[in-house]
C-alpha cells in the first residue's frame, strides 16, 4: 500500500475537519461539541464506537478479515483557555477558549487515518482501536478512559500518539523520535502563605507575606541548584502569585502557584519533599505559616524502546529525510504517560509550525499559535502504516 499517496489523497478532509474543531475549542472533560462533531464523522465513515467519561471521550474499533493483535492510536481532543490572536478565517468562535495546543489537529489526523483503515479492512489483521480523549490539559483524560477499560475488549497491546507544534531542535517537516524518557512528569502546587495584615508604612507591626513569599520563591530554586545532582533534569516554576489590596496596605495573605517537572520518581519525590519543607521553614523563620497542596498529575512518558525503533523503521520507509532522533527528552508532560504504562507504547512529534503574519513562529498555547496544514498528511500516513504494517 502507498501511505503517502493514501494520505495525501484524503488531505483536504482532514484539513477541513481541523479547521472545523479549531472553531469549537472546550476545555478539560466538558467537550459536548467537539465529541459530537466526532461522532458525526464516525457514523459517516461507518465506525463503531463507544463512549467514555460522561459521554466526553470515545473509543472506535475497526476490525479486520484475520484475528490478530491490537493497535491503539491516541488523540487528544481539548483546548486551552486561551484568547485567540491568530487572525484565522477559522478562529476560534468560543470567547476565550482555543486550540493553542494543536489538539485540533491531532483529532483530525487520527478521523482521517481511521477512515483510511477503515476502508482497507480487507487488508488488516487484527484491529485498530481510536481513543479520543478529553482533557490532556489539566486535569487528565487519560487516566479515568483507563479506568472505564479503554485498553479492554479488545485487550489493546501497543499503542501511538503525536504531537504537532515547534521543537527547537527538530527541523521543521520533520517527525522526531526517542526512546525511553521522552517527556517529563508533570505536578503542580499550590503555596499559601500567611502573615498579619497592617499598613505598609509599619511593616514592623505586621508579619508581610508578600516578603516571606518572596524568600520562598528564591528558596525552591535551591531545590534544583543545589539539592539535584546537575545530571538529573527537573523544573520548579513559581507561575503565578496572587495578593494584596493596594499601595500601603500589608495583606494577610499570598497565594502561589507553580509546576514541579522531573524525568526521575526519585528526583520527583526530592522535589515533593523539600517544596513543603522550604516553604514551611520560611514562612515560620518570618513568624507567618505557609501551607502546601502538591498534585502529581502525570508520570513521565516513558517510549518502549523496541517498540519505538518499530515504528520508526516503517516511517523511515516512507520519509526517510524526514525522521528525526532526539537527543534530550522535554521538560513538558503529558498524559498519554498513563497508557505508556500499561502497553508498551511510542510517542512523536511532528515539527509541523507555521509562521504568523508577522514572521513569527508562535510556539504551543500562544495565543498566535498555528500549524502548517500542508504537513497534517505526515500524521495520517504514519498511523495509517503504523497499523498495517505493525499488525502483520
Amino acid at each position: 500500500m502507498d501511505y503517502i499517496k493514501l494520505a495525501k489523497d484524503n488531505e483536504d478532509l482532514c484539513i477541513e475537519m481541523r479547521r472545523e474543531l479549531h472553531k469549537i475549542p472546550e476545555l478539560e472533560l466538558n467537550l459536548p461539541k467537539t465529541v459530537a462533531f466526532v461522532k458525526s464523522k464516525l457514523d459517516e465513515f461507518g465506525i463503531k464506537y463507544k463512549e467514555y467519561v460522561n459521554g466526553n471521550g470515545l473509543s472506535a474499533l475497526i476490525e479486520g478479515s484475520l484475528p490478530g493483535k491490537c493497535l491503539a492510536i491516541r488523540a487528544d481532543m481539548d483546548g486551552l483557555p486561551v484568547t485567540e490572536e491568530t487572525g484565522l478565517d477559522f478562529a476560534s468562535t468560543h470567547p476565550g477558549k482555543m486550540h493553542a495546543c494543536g489538539h485540533d489537529s491531532h483529532t483530525a489526523i487520527a478521523l482521517t487515518a481511521a477512515k483510511i483503515i477503515n476502508e482497507n479492512k480487507d487488508k488488516l489483521k487484527g484491529s485498530v482501536k481510536f481513543i479520543f480523549q478529553p482533557g490532556e490539559e489539566i486535569p487528565g483524560g487519560a487516566k479515568p478512559m483507563i479506568e472505564e477499560g479503554v485498553l479492554e475488549n479488545p485487550k489493546v497491546d501497543f499503542i501511538v500518539g503525536m504531537h504537532g507544534g515547534h521543537l527547537a531542535d527538530v527541523p521543521r517537516g520533520s517527525i522526531a523520535f526517542k526512546e525511553n524518557e521522552m517527556m517529563a512528569a508533570m505536578d503542580k502546587f499550590t503555596i499559601e502563605v500567611n502573615g498579619k495584615g497592617g499598613h505598609g508604612a509599619s511593616p514592623h507591626a505586621a508579619v508581610d507575606p508578600i516578603i516571606i513569599s518572596a524568600e520562598i520563591l528564591l528558596g525552591l530554586q535551591k531545590i534544583i541548584s543545589r539539592e539535584i545532582a546537575p545530571v538529573d533534569s527537573a523544573v520548579v516554576s513559581v507561575c503565578k502569585i496572587d495578593g494584596g489590596f493596594t499601595q500601603n496596605i500589608i495583606p494577610d495573605k499570598v497565594n502561589m502557584m507553580g509546576t514541579s517537572r522531573a524525568l526521575d520518581e526519585d528526583v520527583r519525590d526530592i522535589v515533593e519533599k523539600r517544596i513543603s519543607e522550604i516553604s514551611d521553614g520560611i514562612a515560620r523563620t518570618y513568624g507567618g505559616s505557609a501551607k502546601v497542596n502538591y498534585q502529581r498529575f502525570y508520570p513521565v512518558l516513558d517510549n518502549d524502546p523496541e517498540f519505538t525503533n518499530q515504528i520508526k523503521s516503517i516511517v523511515s520507509k516512507m520519509i526517510p529525510e524526514d525522521v528525526f532522533e532526539m537527543r534530550k527528552p522535554v521538560m513538558g508532560g503529558e498524559d498519554m504517560a498513563f497508557y505508556q504504562k500499561e502497553v508498551p507504547g511510542c510517542f512523536m512529534f511532528l515539527s509541523n509550525l507555521k509562521e504568523h503574519s508577522d514572521g513569527i513562529c508562535y510556539p504551543n498555547h500562544s495565543p498566535r499559535f498555528n500549524l502548517d496544514e500542508s504537513l497534517f498528511y505526515k500524521g495520517v500516513a504514519t498511523f495509517v502504516a503504523s497499523a498495517f504494517e505493525i499488525l502483520q
